[in-house]
């Protein structure tokens, strides 16, 4: 079966004047260095884990797919509350569920560049012409990675991407004391300010967004001290917005009951055109992605998404994309994802 190239994809739906938006996995990351950011690594990275729980819990279930993983825990711990009146396991499987969490954090910050700038110019520059095609036709950028690469693409090339808006800002504090020649004052960089004009959504959180109780705090941006400023707020116990949960149905709850993962998810179930799909395989626990692609294809015909465009790297992805096609309340089409040129 011969694939549609990217290109062709994105000439096709300019032609058609219609609306276009972009869903990235870990494809889009694994397209810049695979051996950091590929499953196999933090597989890899967790498997040398110094933490006692951790390696029982690996060598039980025998798996390093961490969604399956709490998939099984959540299970172990309903049963042991309605079955087994044993507090201390449900307490110790609470604790395997967080440490688990942590160790995946933990990863994701070790595994990742040092700091922006060891990412090439060049390659930074490409992926934001790439990112550029969609921000500068009204396209909204969905993405499922916990890593900080978008974040660094955008931020580094804010000139270049004129209409980038992540819906963070910072709000300007009143104080009686002001007087006409005070400077102003302003709070910590919050979510809201610019929803409205959102573009880019984090839809299963990332590493650099932090949940502090009362809002959703986002970690300056300031080139070098990022990472750093990051790992700094992991060691006083403050965890980003991750969504850890195992199948579909409960990564749906945990995104309903964080105010930002709602709004981005949201988003996604009412965006109208049509949807190019990279690095995301659509695997058992994503129903919940799929499910937010069907509620937008039922909105009104002025309004509702109207295909997907799925880019699938080998004969595999292509097998599996077919097999699932018939959940799709859309029509879905495909292409070849080696010929999308994001970095180089």
């Amino acid at each position: 079966m011969k694939l549609e190239s990217y290109v062709d994809v994105i000439l096709s739906l300019n032609k058609k004047r219609r609306a276009k938006h972009l869903l990235l996995g870990n494809g889009f990351s694994m397209s810049y260095d695979k051996g950091i950011f590929s499953y196999n690594a933090l597989s890899n990275f967790i498997n040398k884990t110094e933490d006692e729980l951790l390696k029982k819990l690996f060598g039980i279930i025998n798996t390093s797919n961490f969604e399956l993983i709490m998939y099984q825990l959540d299970i172990f711990y309903k049963l042991s509350i309605e079955f087994i009146a044993d507090k201390g396991l449900a307490e110790k499987i609470v604790k395997a569920r967080d440490s688990l969490k942590k160790n995946l954090i933990d990863a994701i910050s070790a595994l990742h560049p040092e700091q922006v700038f060891k990412i090439p110019s060049e390659k930074s520059q490409k992926c934001a012409s790439f990112l550029k095609e969609y921000l500068d036709k009204d396209g909204h950028i969905f993405t499922t990675n916990y890593d900080l690469l978008l974040y660094w693409v955008l931020m580094r090339n804010q000139d270049h991407l004129e209409n980038f808006v992540d819906g963070f800002g910072k709000e300007y504090i009143e104080k009686e004391e002001y007087g006409p020649d005070s400077k102003p004052e302003f709070g910590d960089l919050e979510w809201g300010p610019n929803k409205e004009e959102q573009r880019v959504h984090y839809v299963h959180g990332a590493l650099h967004l932090f949940d502090t109780g009362v809002s959703i705090e986002k970690e300056i941006y300031d080139g070098d001290y990022l990472l750093t400023n990051i790992k700094e707020r992991i060691e006083k116990k403050e965890y980003p917005v991750f969504v850890t949960a195992g199948n579909g149905k409960q990564k749906l709850e945990h995104i309903l009951h964080n105010q930002y993962l709602d709004y981005c998810y949201k988003t996604l179930s009412t965006i109208s055109g049509s949807l190019i799909v990279l690095g995301f395989g659509f695997g058992e626990y994503d129903s919940h992605i799929i499910d937010a692609i069907n509620k937008a294809s039922k909105q009104n015909p002025k309004k509702k998404l109207w295909s997907v465009y799925i880019g699938v790297y080998s004969d595999d992805d292509l097998k599996h994309v077919e097999s699932i096609a018939s959940k799709f309340r859309c029509k879905v089409n495909l292409f070849n994802s080696r010929t999308a040129s994001i970095w180089n």
